[in-house]
């Protein structure tokens, strides 16, 4: 791997925060869409920061949901002192407070919440531009691949995801869990849109909730909260050949 690339990553987290579910609560960040990736990263050797638009973050209440957690998950869940907390609740960075330079890959965490933030969060998108176009590696899982269409290839002048293949949570997916019609009403994109309006391929997975990530040189994509930790994994391995 070349040596011009810190063996640090920037893990981006959503700030949008707002009421969105049928019964009144907020989405925000998908607690495990970023507990997992943080998980493989520090396992093979990152160092690793957390970073949102504002500095500020609000979580996806049905994120807690049990459905979504393992045992493991919920240990650290409840553990204030685990170092993925501590980070996150008293060390999240502003991400026009950080120097791009300092990172190797960037990891775009989810929740619908991203919907609304990332294609408009420029100082994350620049961060991702500075490493991907520094031979770095851009990656995000289930609907953090909003932010992918707002990054740069300075040497395109386009998107890094135009003329790529690239998955995310899929419209059937919003369907199924009786969302789609609030984010049409919204008047943001679904994953599937952002992909086409940036000149990308969506891939979808098997079915809407299967484990899957999709690589294209350096741009890494998963589907679902499923797809969370196998996506860093194989963001991981993109970088190990660089």
């Amino acid at each position: 791997m070349t040596t011009t690339l810190p063996r640090k990553a920037l893990l981006a987290i959503t700030s949008y925060n707002g009421s969105f579910y049928a019964d009144g609560t907020k989405t925000g960040l998908f607690y495990t869409e970023a507990l997992h990736p943080y998980e493989a990263l520090v396992n093979a050797g990152f160092e690793v920061d957390l970073a949102s638009e504002t500095g500020y973050y609000g979580i996806d209440e049905h994120s807690l949901a049990k459905d979504f957690l393992t045992e493991d998950d919920e240990k650290v869940l409840n553990d204030p002192n685990h170092e993925f907390n501590v980070k996150l609740n008293s060390q999240l960075h502003k991400a026009s407070d950080l120097n791009p330079a300092d990172y190797g890959l960037f990891f775009a965490s989810a929740g619908h919440a991203t919907l609304w933030d990332y294609p408009t969060a420029r100082n994350l998108q620049h961060i991702a531009e500075d490493i991907y176009n520094r031979g770095g590696v851009v990656s995000a899982v289930c609907h953090g691949p909003a932010i992918l269409p707002g990054i740069i290839d300075s040497t395109t002048g386009k998107s890094i995801i135009a003329g790529k293949a690239v998955t995310g949570f899929t419209t059937e997916g919003e369907t199924m869990l009786d969302l789609l019609d609030i984010i049409k009403s919204a008047n943001v994109s679904t994953i599937e849109e952002g992909a086409a309006e940036a000149g990308a391929r969506y891939v979808a997975p098997p079915t809407p909730f299967a484990d899957f990530s999709q690589v294209d040189g350096r741009v890494v994509t998963g589907a679902n909260p499923a797809s969370a930790k196998s996506t860093a994994v194989s963001a991981i391995e993109v970088f190990e050949t660089l």
